[in-house]
């Protein structure tokens, strides 16, 4: 069976998208996955958090593909074990941290297993542990041997043109060696260059044999219309920016009124029942 316009996966974001804004996946989302599931759809993830950080959804959404978290950092199974990971460039890593704190942001280092943080008590680090459900480890700073395994880097400050300006700051300054993209208002997300929903999107479509026309995307920042840009049908969440929404082919509900849910059932499952 197929939905709008062919569709045999959809690929999701996961905060603003999937979830509400208190990190709950509603019922009307669980039960949206299922029907998908029924229809012969596959329903994939992509985020910014580590895979640990959404391992809570994997049987609630019933996931069997690959899960794609940092962006496309890390690839992982829905037992968590690793399919493919990108690394930022050790040199790339440390510039990109000392870009991060000249411009006064706070700036956090991912590995493949580790969340690696300066100061307990920093803006959003409370908020972060609850939300992916594991501590980060304090370090008085990150050495070498941190950042040449570093699979995120990212900028946090609740001075939200600060983050915008310090987005367009890494984009122009590390060019080609890494993807900087704005994850949520207040993070500044780093990663290999080829760790992006772009890339995400084409890496899914490969492992499961389903051409870029025949995956829908939803989303509700900036870092997705890279996957809107490569699919064959996006949905703006109601909650996106007109900037998301102008480069999507549909708009939805927010993430607090049952946005996934409906855009399922309207675009995705729509031609299924027809």
């Amino acid at each position: 069976m197929s939905g709008q316009r062919g569709i045999r996966l959809l690929l999701a974001d996961v905060d603003g998208t999937l979830l509400t804004g208190d990190k709950v996946l509603t019922e009307a989302a669980k039960a949206a996955a299922r029907d998908l599931h029924h229809a012969g759809i596959v329903l994939a993830i992509t985020s910014g958090r580590p895979p640990r950080g959404m391992s809570m959804l994997i049987e609630p959404l019933a996931l069997q593909g690959a899960i794609a978290g940092f962006n496309g950092g890390v690839f992982v199974n829905p037992d968590l074990s690793v399919i493919e990971s990108h690394t930022l460039d050790p040199a790339t890593a440390k510039q990109t941290v000392q870009l991060i704190l000249e411009r006064g942001l706070d700036a956090w280092v991912y590995t493949e297993k580790e969340w690696l943080i300066r100061d307990q008590g920093a803006p959003h680090v409370a908020r972060e542990a609850w939300t992916v459900k594991f501590d980060a480890k304090v370090v008085a700073s990150f050495t070498d041997a941190h950042l040449a395994q570093a699979v995120k880097i990212v900028g946090i400050s609740d001075d939200l043109d600060l983050v915008a300006a310090c987005e367009k700051a890494a984009q122009k300054t590390l060019g080609g060696k890494a993807s900087a993209a704005r994850s949520q208002p207040y993070y500044l997300d780093v990663t290999h260059p080829q760790a992006n929903k772009g890339t995400v999107l084409a890496t899914l479509s490969k492992l499961l044999n389903i051409p870029p026309a025949q995956i829908a995307t939803m989303g509700d920042m900036p870092n997705d219309l890279l996957m809107f840009g490569k699919s064959g049908f996006s949905i703006a969440m109601g909650n996106s920016s007109d900037e998301v929404k102008a480069q999507a082919s549909a708009v939805t509900d927010s993430n607090e009124n049952e946005g996934f849910a409906k855009a399922v059932r309207k675009f995705i499952l729509r031609s299924v029942a027809a």
